[in-house]
Parts: structure tokens; sequence; C-alpha cells
């Protein structure tokens, strides 16, 4: 009897519903770059585009909201909206240097965070609450005192929904929460414009919902009334994902995994060029090396970043095609990224994004030749992922190919590497 209860009780909370909450700070990125000068926000105002980045502006202030200018348009619109509209050089390091420790604040009351953009992350909530005085309300309170007052809290069962209510929650107030069973009801008026924050790729962000409101859908209820086969051929699989969410779907949190800063830094003199900065660059090298949390390993990739005499920062990141600690191939990586910075820096600094295994580790010696190429296709797989995302490197998986629709003919799914010496490579014949 008491097997049976305990099971039962079991399954009871694996069947609960999650809950996600969404810690909120709009605007994170602008205000970060203003710092002192935060009067500005009075003006039409609008981050200008990174140097070397596509030509499209930054977060915007109320004002230059109120003239349509939002996050994402392209620089040439944004001004023939608002002639009066302020450009200010983007500080991305400062923010995300900002961003970053409140995200450590956050980690230590017990969150498992998925960080998104500056000034925006999203951590279950549910299984804090032993720990927070056994409710939604007091892990939200505790949140808000690790982040700061001036952070929007809300919660709901997906990401869309929490960061809805994020939105309408106000610093200083009680969080905003949606029951699971209220979902729907409370996604169904919200217009679609607010899936821009959501989706993830550029041109979704910018063009779905615009060509979602002209086709006379202005709701997320009205766009989870639509068929997904209409969907599908209209918007593919942007268009699906959107349709999820309208309908109250979600895919499960992605927390990131705990770290170390691994970067270093090294402020310049004044008119630091040429010669100069390349000495820079190698002691950088060297200080990162030389790093006590690096414990051996070697690096993948890397973010080279400098702040700007004139105002803002600049950033870009390299790659290295096999991870290495080899201060001569790191250099090598790392010099052309000099000649992309666009003016005269007052900093530099390096930072390792991924890491490889130890340094210390010798190739193998042995083995059979179908295994050494799989681990070769492996190591280009994961060198192409570090490049361009995680959706670098796809493969065809077959799903029915007697379908009418093409969409279900095919699924693209990430090319996975297993370590079995009897399996065959891609294009090997035997």
């Amino acid at each position: 009897m008491d097997i049976t209860d305990n099971s039962t009780s079991l399954s009871r909370r694996r069947s609960a519903p999650r809950t996600i909450a969404c810690a909120l700070i709009p605007r994170f990125a602008l205000l970060a770059t203003l710092e002192e000068r935060r009067a500005l926000l009075t003006r039409p105002l609008a981050l200008a585009p990174e140097p070397g980045g596509p030509q499209v502006v930054g977060e915007t202030s109320g004002p230059a909201e109120a003239f349509g200018v939002r996050a994402g348009m392209r620089l040439g619109e944004a001004l023939a909206r608002c002639p009066e509209l302020a450009l200010v050089p983007p500080d991305p390091e400062r923010a995300e240097a900002a961003w970053e420790e409140a995200l450590r604040r956050l980690e230590a009351i017990g969150a498992a965070v998925e960080p998104g953009r500056s000034g925006e992350a999203f951590f279950e909530a549910a299984g804090l609450r032993g720990l927070w005085g056994g409710s939604l309300e007091g892990v939200l309170r505790r949140a808000r005192k690790a982040i700061g007052p001036s952070v929007r809290l809300g919660a709901g069962q997906t990401r869309l929904c929490a960061y809805a209510t994020a939105l309408r929650a106000r610093p200083r107030r009680a969080p905003v929460i949606v029951p699971a069973a209220m979902t729907c009801a409370f996604l169904a008026p919200l217009p679609v414009g607010l899936l821009r924050d959501r989706l993830s790729d550029e041109w979704e962000r910018v063009d779905l919902p615009e060509k979602l409101e002209r086709l006379g859908v202005g709701t997320l209820g009205e766009l989870a009334a639509l068929p997904d086969a209409a969907i599908a051929d209209r918007f593919g699989k942007a268009g699906l994902r959107a349709l999820r969410m309208a309908r109250g779907g979600d895919e499960p949190l992605r927390p990131r995994r705990a770290h170390e800063e691994l970067v270093e830094r090294l402020e310049l003199p004044e008119a630091a060029s040429g010669p100069q900065l390349e000495r820079a660059l190698g002691l950088l090298i060297d200080r990162l090396l030389a790093h006590p949390e690096r414990r051996g390993r070697s690096l993948r990739r890397l973010r080279l970043g400098a702040r700007l005499a004139g105002g803002g920062s600049w950033r870009s990141t390299a790659a290295l095609r096999r991870a290495s600690a080899d201060p001569t191939r790191l250099r090598l990586a790392l010099l052309p990224k000099l000649e992309e910075l666009p003016g005269p820096a007052t900093s530099l600094s390096l930072r390792a994004l991924e890491t490889g295994p130890p340094a210390s580790d010798q190739a193998a010696l042995g083995g059979s030749a179908q295994r050494n190429r799989w681990r070769r296709l492996a190591e280009a797989v994961r060198q192409a992922r570090a490049v361009a995302g995680k959706d670098a490197v796809l493969r065809v998986l077959e799903v029915d190919s007697k379908s009418r629709v093409p969409e279900r003919r095919s699924l693209l799914t990430p090319f996975t590497y297993t370590d079995d010496s009897s399996a065959t490579p891609p294009g090997s014949s035997g």
C-alpha cells in the first residue's frame, strides 16, 4: 500500500507542469552604454550599428519607439521614420560584463539559467520553492534581491508566456504569474509582434511578424487558429516555431553550464597602433595561457575585444581549426582580427569562449583507419559549429518518403558522431 502511494505521488510530481521564470531588464544594453548619461533617454535615441556588423540599429529609447523605430531595423529606415534620431556608439563589452555579473548572482541562489540577450534570462522556478519560502512568489522575490530592484519578473508555463508577464510587470512591484491552465487564454489577445523578441534568426525577427500582420493575423490567438499545413507552406520552419509558441508549446530549457571566466585585459597607451598592438596581443595571449583557471586545457574559440577612444567598444571572434595552446598558432589566428579594429583603442581584452581537451594529450598512434576518419570528421564538425553555431552541420533523415507534403518526407537533424569502430563514415565505400 505504501509503495503504491509513493509511486502515485512520484508520477504526480513528474506530470506537474513546469514553471519558467523570466528576469527582464528592458533596454539593458542601452542603459549599460549610457551609464551616467541616462537623462538622454528622454530623447529619440538608439544604439548605432556595431563596427563591421549589419547596418541595423540596436536598442532604442521610448521616444524613438513612439516614432516606430525598433531594434533590428535598418539604419536608413530608422532615420527616415525619425530624422531627429540620435545614435550612440554601442558598448557590447560593458553590457555583456554587467549582465554576466547579474547571471552569476542569479545562479548563486540555485537557479539553472538559460541566458538570452543582455538583460534577459530564463530559469525553472518550481524546483526552488523549497529553498525560498515554499512558493513561487518567494523564489521571485529572492531573484529580485539577487539581481537588483530594477528587474522585472514574471512566470508562466513557456518562455513566451514568462516573457510577456515580465513585460507587464513593473520594477519594485509584485511579479506577474500565469497559471498553466491559463496559458493559451493569456497569450490569445497578445499581438504577434511579441514573437519578434522570441525568434532567434535575424530574418525571422524582422520579417515574420510583419508578414503575419500584413496578412491580417494580428494576435497570437488568430495565429494559433491557423492550420499547420498552411503555415508550413507559407513560412516553413520559422512559421511552425511561431505557431507552436502561440499555442502554448515550447522546448525544454537549455541552462548554460557552469564555467570559469577566462579573460585578460590590458590598458593601452594613447594612440597605440601597428607593432604596439601586436605586442599587446602577444602579451594578452601569454597571460591567458598562464591563467590559473585554464587548468591545462587548450583553446578552441576566442573573442578579441577593444574599448574605442571615441566611445563604445568593438569585438571579433576567432575559431581555431584545431584546439590548441600554442601561442604561435593563437597569434596567427588573432593577428588578422586587429586589422578590423575601426579606430584607436584604449584597451584590449581577450576572452576564451570555448575550451578544448588538455593540451598535453597526444594524438593516437594506433587504431583503425575507419576510426581515425571518424575522429577527423568529428573534429571538423566541432570546428564548423564553433564558427557557425549548433545548426551548422545537419543530415537528412527520411521520415515518410511517400507523403504528398514535402515537409513530411524528410527532416534535417543535427549530425551526431558515434565512436564506433564498426561504423562507416559518410562517403566511404566500406
